[in-house]
């Protein structure tokens, strides 16, 4: 690192931009949190994302490979390239139930920070990127951003994620969706229903495999789905039936046995019921692989600002979903760390919602800001090459060099 009082002149920089735009980053917040939009149909929140970085310098790229997209960027190429992540998509029916608006929040605020920090260290040293991914609730946004080549380039991404706890290194499991089809024969059910093959009980004889198999199904792997089709009226048996479900497990090698098993169950329900069966295999979220010289500075100065991470593994060590974060962690060192915005609710909760636009959820995220804006600016700093070589040695032994 450069020298202390450098370091020290760039800390009271960033913390000090920070608080001098609390106002406006709780305004694109509250903007966002009321007015929520679903995937893929952020246009609101992009307008108002890209208009406030447009005004604060920043180099803007809108609908950036998808139609809500963006990319912001400031410094200049051939020094560290930080990421910061923003999220912004709402949930059906609840809006803001996960508090997007917050990471849409945090994230924008850790990119003026960063750049405020390369103004004093001279664009030379690097390049903050702000990446606006829509679509993280069931579209799988940032795998078509990885796609796009959005990463290309990125030496590092980083997000904040509200919730009701502390934890830096959360554990997110990996994803399958599947569209399940039976294709039987229809016939009068009263008249002549030997003439028919019933799709509908091959649907339930599949979904009740399905829960049978839980028993031996290890106790992080989770199966869960519904039924969207089961047949047209009671006096016909149902030609077609149709299912919908996830499929999650820690790692996409356990995932990958996992799908194995409930492609038994669905053929040999199949062949139970004389019936067809077609699957179609759905948006895929990867895990979470945090990488830990990265995740250990955030935490340095997480904590230095007060924070105090989870310490019971009830808490600390549960499984709290999936997200296409996952995704961005196999492409390039990753950190997704969770914090708590004064909330008992859980997410996806109406509670949440009210949470995620209380007053009370402001502070704790503009201090995940500030510990967002000193990691990116530790790896920017001069002198501090090993730290970033040393994460790169990780994630490129964790993934291998072809990664």
């Amino acid at each position: 690192m450069g020298s202390a009082a450098d370091w020290n002149s760039i800390r009271e920089k960033v913390i000090a931009r920070v608080d001098s735009s609390a106002e406006d980053l709780n305004k694109i917040s509250q903007e966002i949190w009321s007015n929520p939009e679903l995937k893929f149909e952020e246009h609101h929140a992009h307008k108002i994302l890209t208009d406030y970085l447009v005004k604060e310098g920043f180099k803007v790229e809108g609908n950036f490979i998808l139609d809500t997209g963006f990319r912001a960027t400031y410094g200049s190429d051939g020094g560290v390239n930080v990421c910061v992540i923003c999220e912004y998509d709402a949930l059906p029916d609840i809006g803001h139930a996960c508090g997007h608006n917050l990471i849409a929040e945090c994230g924008i605020g850790a990119g003026i920070a960063i750049k405020a920090g390369l103004e004093i260290l001279g664009e030379q040293a690097g390049k903050v990127t702000l990446l606006g991914t829509p679509a993280e609730e069931g579209g799988c946004g940032k795998k078509m951003m990885i796609d796009g080549k959005a990463f290309e380039g990125v030496d590092v991404a980083m997000m904040a994620h509200g919730c009701s706890f502390y934890v830096p290194r959360p554990k997110y499991l990996a994803l399958q969706q599947i569209e399940i089809k039976f294709i039987g024969k229809p016939a009068h059910a009263a008249a002549f229903p030997w003439e028919g093959r019933n799709a509908l009980d091959a649907a339930v004889m599949c979904y009740q495999a399905i829960s049978v198999l839980r028993q031996q199904m290890k106790p992080d792997w989770r199966v869960h789905g519904i039924f969207t089709n089961g047949g047209v009226k009671p006096n016909i048996i149902p030609e077609e039936a149709e299912l919908f479900y996830y499929m999650r497990a820690p790692t996409k090698v356990e995932l990958d046995v996992l799908i194995q098993k409930v492609l038994g169950c669905i053929d040999g329900a199949a062949k139970a019921t004389s019936c067809e069966a077609n699957y179609k295999l759905g948006l895929n979220d990867l895990d979470v692989v945090t990488n830990k010289g990265l995740i250990s500075i955030y935490e340095k100065h997480a904590q230095n600002m007060g924070v105090t991470f989870e310490t019971n593994p009830s808490i600390r060590d549960a499984a709290v979903g999936s997200t296409d974060m996952g995704n961005v962690s196999y492409v390039v060192p990753s950190i997704h760390p969770m914090f708590d915005i004064n909330t008992v609710a859980p997410n996806h909760s109406r509670e949440f919602t009210a949470d995620a636009g209380a007053p009370t959820a402001q502070e704790p995220t503009l201090t995940q800001a500030k510990a967002l804006a000193l990691t990116g600016l530790e790896l920017l700093m001069p002198g501090n090459k090993q730290l970033l070589e040393d994460i790169r040695k990780e994630f490129d032994e964790t993934f291998g060099k072809s990664k």
